[in-house]
């Protein structure tokens, strides 16, 4: 894997934030998405298990969580496109020391809303929600999740007791959702102050009682910002919807393959609209070694499979829960990351695809957004071949604060 050096996207371009087990790769291309441009890798030999883009109030940061083995996890950013990293000398976001607990992992990063440009969350391992009210200078424990009295009852999934899903109601300040494996979907009427778990419905096949309170290992959960009180949810076998805010969920596990999979994802455009990969329950990749992406296009009454341009034989891969995204274009993209380190895309709907790049570490996290946030729409579909363009530019550079 040969060092590329920095991307500069223009206003209405995508960018492609992949984060791997040996650090972060940017990717960018016009509305064609036809051909892009890689950087990278960032944070050589780093995990990075979160990125985001903030794009609010002319921003155009980018935000990573790269765990080094002598600094620990901590949250980086670039105002740049990754062509210089601001890195802490120390964690900036940790625990207070009465919580006796200390950060191991950065599993999401979520901007605020677009009236609040200065407040950002993440959510971290072991499960906990933290909260900056300053751009991202400080962060703040939100003591009423963290205080909530399941606490003590929640036990760590396969990848760790880690807060992994983060969703603001968009137009009420006070509601929000989480989600925790193993503990369940929790939601905030009130700001942060207090947290009830909402999982009425969902099932935990491997605990004796199969439909408790909390304890469910929900591996994401989705929502539409035109329907808020719509979510969907993927859960560690079931897939399950709730159209009314949460407070109870059905199974839509109609026509898959299998109701085992990580990623649930959102059509940008289109609120009935959402895509899964589902993987074999007992061997953790996709069902038959055929590479298959499924769209409901009716809020899960049904599914299709889309399997144009993805491989049907010996395809024994591995998307995890935060390897799936869509950019905000019209039509939108979606895209998604393996374990074997390839990057797949469509960008017409899923109804075709191309592979991007196929020589990745293994891909922990794939995040997209449009450069300024402008919504473009392609009256057709470009014919060119899907490419990649390495760029010759100097390798980024990341500094620490204070050196």
């Amino acid at each position: 894997m040969q060092t590329s050096g920095q991307i500069s996207p223009r206003t209405g371009n995508v960018l492609l934030m992949i984060g791997t087990m040996k650090g972060v790769f940017l990717l960018s291309s016009n509305s064609t998405r036809s051909r892009w441009k890689v950087s990278g890798p960032h944070f050589t030999g780093q995990v990075v298990y979160a990125l985001a883009y903030d794009g609010r109030a002319g921003k155009q940061r980018i935000w990573a969580s790269p765990q080094s083995w002598f600094y620990g996890t901590v949250l980086a950013h670039s105002d740049d496109f990754g062509s210089n990293w601001s890195v802490p000398e120390t964690a900036n976001v940790k625990f207070p020391e009465d919580t006796g607990l200390s950060l191991k992992q950065i599993w999401q990063i979520e901007p605020g809303r677009d009236d609040e440009p200065d407040v950002l969350y993440c959510g971290v391992e072991p499960a906990s929600l933290f909260k900056s009210t300053d751009a991202g200078e400080t962060w703040s424990l939100v003591r009423g999740l963290h205080d909530h009295p399941h606490r003590p009852r929640w036990e760590p999934g396969g990848g760790g007791l880690c807060l992994h899903t983060i969703l603001l109601h968009p137009t009420d300040r006070n509601k929000m959702y989480v989600a925790i494996s193993t503990g369940g979907v929790y939601k905030t009427d009130d700001g942060g102050s207090t947290w009830r778990a909402v999982n009425k419905g969902v099932s935990a096949e491997f605990l004796p009682d199969k439909y408790p309170e909390f304890g469910q290992c929900v591996h994401k959960v989705a929502m539409h910002t035109s329907q808020p009180d719509r979510l969907f949810l993927q859960n560690h076998g079931g897939l399950f919807r709730s159209f009314n805010g949460g407070e109870s969920w059905e199974s839509m596990a109609n026509g898959v393959p299998s109701d085992f999979g990580f990623p649930i994802v959102s059509h940008p455009h289109e609120p009935d609209t959402f895509y899964i990969v589902p993987l074999d329950y007992e061997m953790r990749c996709v069902p038959e070694a055929k590479l298959r992406v499924y769209r409901t296009q009716d809020a899960g009454k049904t599914w299709k499979p889309l399997t144009r341009g993805l491989p049907q034989k010996r395809a024994y891969e591995t998307i995890l829960r935060d390897s799936m995204t869509a950019d905000q274009l019209d039509p939108a993209g979606i895209y998604f990351g393996t374990r074997s380190g390839k990057i797949y895309g469509s960008a017409n709907n899923g109804n075709s695809w191309k592979l991007i790049l196929d020589d990745l570490p293994p891909v922990t996290c794939v995040k997209a957004a449009v450069v300024g946030g402008e919504i473009q729409t392609k009256k057709s579909t470009s014919k060119k071949k899907t490419g990649t363009k390495r760029a010759t530019k100097k390798p980024a550079r990341a500094t620490r604060k204070g050196k």
